[in-house]
């Protein structure tokens, strides 16, 4: 990074930069509190239920999972894209940090994609210097073990963090001992077809949803309790104090009820939570929509859009597009709402 200061003056790009800043920072400023702020309303409830012992169905806590998912993910894919496009306004290009991880393919592949900075910190200066796998597979694993643990510290000190660690290091374990296991076995080589990705994709997406719950829950007991509803099954419902609540923080969804055998059934919630998930596993993502102007330094090589449509570019219909966002954004704004990674 620091050599462009250096070219600042020589070669900055002043209306292109302030272009390619402010519709980075739209993004993202909608990323924030048009999408993770309304699924933070959907998945609160039910996580301080947890806390408190109340009792909640299984529709209930896989609702509050998911929606916890797809709040996380925008959270920091929205932080992300407000620091590259503030940095972009002065003309300074920062370091990838996230490109839509949850459509990896393998947890390895999970923490390329997921938090890149903190990922390459916890390689380059815990695993390599306890030995990286330069002493056997067996001690492999146990660096791999130690650095995640280390990582889950360093979000805070709480046994849930250690938990989410040590679940992401059984993870990396479990992806590296398969590698080792197909390549000795001489199956699964070569590019998995896309059933088998799709089974990939999945497997992966459940195993960092399940680790989530510790993540967020105040208490392992409230995470144990959550996970309990999500696989064993305890209604179907939605109650009327869960439902009272998210629309008290979000009132239009209230028009979304649905009349069936006289009784009303709210779609809303789950409309929303399907269409941020479909964000988060299909749509391209910031780096990919701006990709002709180099939003970030990448030392990967990243996939393309296939909709050679989507690129974004200087128009007046961009300019007109990135005028929405930031208008549906201004007007979603009801309350200070920090970061999730505020507070670490």
């Amino acid at each position: 990074m620091m050599p462009q200061f250096d070219k600042l003056n020589r070669t900055n790009n002043t209306r292109t930069n302030l272009q390619v800043g402010i519709t980075i920072i739209a993004m993202g400023l909608f990323k924030k509190v048009v999408l993770a702020d309304s699924l933070a309303q959907m998945a609160n409830p039910i996580f301080n239920n947890a806390e408190s012992g109340l009792a909640f169905s299984s529709v209930e806590a896989w609702v509050a999972v998911l929606a916890f998912t797809g709040q996380i993910y925008f959270d920091f894919s929205g932080y992300t894209d407000m620091a590259i496009g503030s940095a972009r306004l002065f003309g300074i290009i920062l370091p990838e940090n996230f490109f839509s991880p949850y459509k990896a393919n393998n947890i390895i592949e999970f923490w390329r994609r997921w938090h890149i900075t903190l990922s390459r910190f916890l390689r380059d200066y815990l695993y390599i210097s306890l030995g990286g796998n330069r002493q056997g597979r067996i001690s492999r694993y146990r660096n791999l073990l130690i650095t995640m643990l280390l990582g889950g510290l360093w979000h805070g000190a709480h046994w849930n963090f250690v938990i989410w660690g040590g679940l992401h290091g059984s993870y990396l374990i479990l992806n590296h001992f398969w590698r080792y296991s197909c390549r000795q076995l001489g199956i699964l080589s070569g590019k998995p077809s896309r059933p088998l990705q799709l089974i990939y994709r999945l497997t992966t997406l459940l195993a960092v949803i399940v680790a989530w719950v510790f993540f967020r829950a105040e208490s392992t007991s409230g995470a144990l309790q959550l996970l309990s509803s999500m696989f064993i099954y305890n209604g179907a419902g939605f109650s009327e104090k869960y439902l009272q609540a998210i629309f008290q923080a979000l009132p239009f969804l209230q028009l979304t009820a649905v009349s069936l055998n006289n009784a009303a059934i709210y779609t809303g919630p789950l409309a929303i939570l399907f269409a941020a998930l479909s964000l988060c596993l299909f749509a391209p993502n910031t780096q990919q929509i701006m990709a002709n102007y180099q939003p970030v330094l990448s030392k990967e090589n990243r996939e393309e859009i296939t909709f050679r449509l989507l690129l974004w570019r200087p128009s007046l219909f961009y300019a007109g597009l990135t005028a929405v966002v930031f208008y549906l954004s201004l007007i979603s704004i009801s309350s200070v709402s920090e970061f999730i990674y505020f507070q670490f």
